[in-house]
């Protein structure tokens, strides 16, 4: 066969997978032949030291040399090794039944990138998946990725999909680990890809080792490439969050201390206030940083909304709002030496000289990080105009 004749090509990821992997390649070849698709089985190994490869080989498998460790890693190796048009990717484990993939073909045919099995959906056998995944790691994961980055996929983490070659090139996969399974769907939806999903099966694995799997580990591998990928949702949320808790309260104090029951609030909780707006004006810098970065670097598709704003941040409005709060900083500043000197240089009340200078140093302080931001920001643009 050659490239121009192969549809499909099965990409199974391999380390010490011999008790399985026959199995594994007998149903794939049984479907490529009920399905009458010409394709090709692969198997990705990632360093296996048992009869893997040899089995592999026996029957009559194609076997790609993975050395970067990772499922990730394995799975990219043989994805990029892969001759056909159209890519199913599953385990080696017998987990999944390589018998049913008439569905994916069939939507991957209709056009669709991304064709997501959903285990939730097509049923998990008794056994086939620990409750802390089945309960809390798969669902909270999966939710997360659906809020953060608005995608319809009820199951992130479904280890048996396919997608065209052409998709998955455009995804620019980077991860290694577990993630590269978030990776894929959190890519496809940012691109705009078509995704579809198909009931899927899973059935407990043939294997009388462990899994590769380590929960902890693993689940939060996941969690961070979904809080890096989402600068909304680590840096700009929460900034905005902070800078209104502490205008509010901020605002409130500015007028006199606040008596609540038997709480009495003053200048000291104004200047945890000024404290939450400095920082929360820092997550919403960084917030921007973190996505001209990421799109400059081609970890994130280009934002058409970040373009527009960036026809209106230029260097020079942030210069001169930097500027702004620095005069109105020093100009603060000055009227508390002012209302010092009409005292003599004595001793002052400190309730009423705190609500002169502590707005002044937030104005200092939020000042200087504007046009020192606003210099740092046109560095990171010059790569993207």
């Amino acid at each position: 066969m050659t490239e121009e004749t192969i549809e499909l090509s099965i990409v199974m990821p391999c380390l010490n997978e011999a008790e399985t992997l026959p199995v594994c390649i007998e149903k794939a070849q049984r479907s490529l032949r009920e399905l009458k698709v010409t394709g090709e089985v692969i198997i990705a190994d990632n360093g296996s030291t048992d009869d893997s490869l040899q089995i592999a080989e026996r029957c009559g498998a194609r076997v790609v040399t993975v050395t970067t460790k990772g499922y990730g890693a394995a799975l990219l190796g043989g994805i990029l090794a892969a001759r056909g048009a159209y890519i199913i990717m599953g385990d080696a484990d017998d987990s999944y039944d390589f018998t049913k993939l008439g569905p994916f073909v069939e939507k991957l045919r209709d056009g669709y990138d991304l064709v997501m099995g959903n285990r939730f959906q097509g049923g998990i056998k008794p056994g086939a998946m620990p409750p802390l995944h089945r309960y809390l790691g798969n669902p909270v994961l999966s939710g997360i990725g659906r809020l953060f980055f608005r995608s319809g996929c009820g199951d992130f983490h479904c280890g048996l999909r396919g997608f065209s070659k052409a998709a998955v090139l455009k995804m620019d996969l980077k991860t290694t680990g577990m993630e590269f399974a978030s990776e894929m769907v959190v890519k496809a939806t940012l691109h705009k890809m078509r995704i579809a999903e198909v009931p899927t099966t899973l059935s407990p694995d043939g294997r009388t080792r462990p899994p590769h799997l380590r929960s902890w580990r693993d689940g939060w591998r996941h969690l961070r490439f979904l809080l890096l990928y989402s600068p909304r949702w680590l840096f700009l949320y929460p900034g905005l969050a902070l800078m209104l808790t502490g205008l509010i309260f901020g605002g409130w104090l500015l007028q006199g201390p606040i008596i609540i029951g038997n709480m009495g609030f003053d200048v000291q909780t104004l200047l945890y206030a000024a404290l939450a707006i400095v920082i929360g004006f820092q997550a919403i810098v960084f917030a921007i940083f973190t996505k001209v970065f990421a799109i400059s670097e081609g970890l994130l598709p280009e934002d058409e909304r970040l373009n527009r704003l960036y026809q209106f941040l230029t260097l020079e409005v942030g210069l001169l709002v930097g500027v702004i709060l620095v005069l109105a900083g020093l100009a603060g500043s000055l009227y508390a030496v002012w209302f010092w000197e009409s005292s003599a240089f004595g001793s002052l009340d400190s309730s009423r000289t705190l609500r002169i200078i502590i707005p002044s140093v937030t104005a200092l302080m939020l000042g200087c990080q504007t046009v020192l931001s606003s210099f740092f920001l046109s560095v990171l643009g010059l790569k993207r105009r």
